[in-house]
Formats: C-alpha cells, structure tokens, sequence
C-alpha cells in the first residue's frame, strides 16, 4: 500500500500543473452558474458550478461531480472539461461541487467532516436544484480517485447521519448542509442522501488500509503540496493504530450492506489498466464485494490508461490529455445513466 500512495502523491503533484488548454465538444448550449454557496462551515464558504442543457426540456436528470486530489489538492476547476461535456452532449444538470481539503482551516479539517461537505453537497442540490431545471428525484453523483471514495460514501452511509457526528460510537455524520428543520437524523430516516445511480472513477476504498501504508506520514509528498503539516486524518489526538474503527467508518470497503439489508443503486466502475495509483486490482476487488453481496454494478477496465484520466487538459507525466483519453470512459458513463433516467 505504501508504494501505491508514493505513488499517488507524484501523480498529484504532477496533476497540479495540469494544463488546461483545449476546447471541450459540444452538442448544444449550456447555462453556467458559478461559485454557487452551498454551505459555509465555520464561515469557510463551500461553492459549486451547475451547469444547465439549453435543449428545450422543463427538467432534466442531475449529475454531481466530486473531484479528486487525495483529499488535499485541487478544487472543482479540474473537473470543468467533463462537467462542459456532460452537460453539452448530454442531457443531465451537472452540479461540479468544492468541498474542504485536509490542510484548510490551519489544517484542521478531518476527513470525516470533507465527508460530511460532500453530504451537504448532496442535500442542497435536492433542496435547491430544481431552479436550475434539475429534478432532485432523479439525481445520480460521481467522483474520481479521492472523489471516487467520497462517492461511494453517499451511496452507503444514508443511514449514518449523526448530529453529533464522529463525537462518540457509533460514528456517524453530520451534514454542513442541512435542509430548513430538519436534524441530520430525520434526514438519515428519509433517507434524503439517496441516489439513483452512482459512478466511482478509479475510486479509493479503504482508509484504513491508506493510513496503515503511510498516508498520514511526511513521506506523503500531499501534505506538502497541500502546503499542511503531515498528520492524522482525524487529528492528532487520533491515530490508526489506536482508532481504527473511525478509519473504518470513513473506509466504503467496511461499509457495503447485502442486498436483503438494502439494495444499492446501480454503480458504474472504471479504472485504467496501467493505473498505479488506485491499481484495477483493488478497484476490482471492491467490485467483487460489491457484487457478492448480490449488489447492481458494471466494471470496464479501460485498456492503456493510467491514472486520473478524466482531469482537464494534460498530464504529461501520466501521459493523458482530456480530448485524447476522457472521452471514451465519459460516453460510456452517459450511456449509463441513460439506462437508469431515460
């Protein structure tokens, strides 16, 4: 796991200077409403871009993306080229979401709480959406590596909202949004996080596991690019070795039900072969499980590819460029979803 992660980390810093230069095809117009705010937690204002098909439909289907940097590099921006080009060759109100990163607020945001923006993402847009021609019944989400994992966390933790949090056992999560009256668990009895479809990018799945290898260390070359000090993802009151049941609480791979507990939504898996950074071993090893529990799910091994295939412009060290390598996998993500709302 170690290896792995080092190796996430030179992706990252390599990511970081993506270029974003490139045109992104597209079908029919699209209306942009940027830095949209969502929630401000402790006055840390969280924004999203929405994007909205000018096709003529009163109502369209909606598609929250969720970006990766290993929890501490990169905001939305890395997601604009799939967020133009869902929306422009699709029909689906893209909603392109910013969430805190680990080093914000003098580093002391802990991955439970980038969980918890992610869920109160996920509650506004079913509370607000709606303005912007989207249809909070139909409402599907995705994320890439970092992303992936706090996709998977949506899908699975809609019973695990607490108001109280990660204060006490068992952990659970309290929403920076929630909607007007409504306690995080009156929202987990509605069961208000549900999605309809979900599609996790050459996710990470296992906290736990990313902590054990050296994640929370110096030698992960992310905190610095984050511009934070090495330390725990819960803080440094908390560490694996002693809390391991907080790390599995985060960690989708502890986390999935069978399908006589609860039915999942349908799940569209991708990762590269080449990748090694989310490695397809372990990303179909998660797929296995899932299915073992008699859950919906496809897995496409996209042949050739490294990692973060899906990010703007170009990579040079991992050698994609989006027009190049992004729009096949997006084709058959659209595709997917075309199944489940069309």
């Amino acid at each position: 796991m170690k290896r792995a992660y080092i190796i996430l980390v030179i992706c990252a810093v390599m990511a970081n200077a993506v270029s974003l230069m490139g045109q992104t095809p597209q079908k029919h117009q699209v209306e942009v409403n940027k830095d949209v705010v969502f929630a401000s937690p402790e006055g840390f204002d969280l924004t999203m871009d929405i994007y909205t098909p000018q096709t003529g439909r009163n109502s369209y289907p909606v598609l929250i993306i969720i970006h990766g940097g290993g929890w501490l590099i990169n905001d939305n921006s890395i997601m604009n080229q799939m967020s133009e080009y869902v929306s422009g060759n699709a029909e689906y109100v893209v909603a392109n979401i910013n969430y805190r990163l680990l080093g914000d607020q003098n580093n002391t945001v802990t991955i439970n709480e980038i969980v918890e923006d992610v869920f109160g993402a996920v509650l506004w847009v079913k509370d607000h959406i709606e303005q912007y021609g989207g249809d909070p019944n139909r409402v599907a989400v995705t994320g890439d590596s970092a992303g992936g994992h706090l996709t998977e966390m949506v899908v699975l933790a809609v019973h695990n909202l607490k108001s109280s949090g990660f204060a006490q056992e068992p952990y659970g999560f309290n929403p920076s949004y929630l909607p007007a009256g409504k306690t995080a668990e009156q929202v987990a009895e509605d069961e208000g996080l549900k999605v309809q479809a979900a599609i996790p990018s050459y996710g990470a799945f296992d906290m736990l596991a990313a902590a054990q290898g050296g994640f929370e260390k110096e030698s992960n070359f992310f905190w610095q690019m984050g511009g934070a000090k090495a330390r725990g993802l819960f803080g440094n009151n908390f560490n694996v070795e002693d809390n391991a049941a907080m790390y599995r609480a985060v960690s989708p791979i502890y986390l999935l039900p069978s399908a006589d507990e609860r039915q999942l939504p349908p799940q569209f898996f991708h990762v590269g072969s080449e990748d090694s950074t989310t490695p397809p071993v372990a990303v179909k090893a998660y797929f296995d499980k899932l299915k073992a529990q008699g859950q919906p799910g496809q897995f496409w091994l996209y042949q050739g590819r490294n990692h973060a295939y899906l990010d703007s412009g170009s990579n040079e060290f991992l050698g994609n460029s989006f027009e190049k390598d992004a729009i096949e996998p997006l084709n058959r993500m659209i595709t997917f979803l075309n199944e489940v709302f069309y």
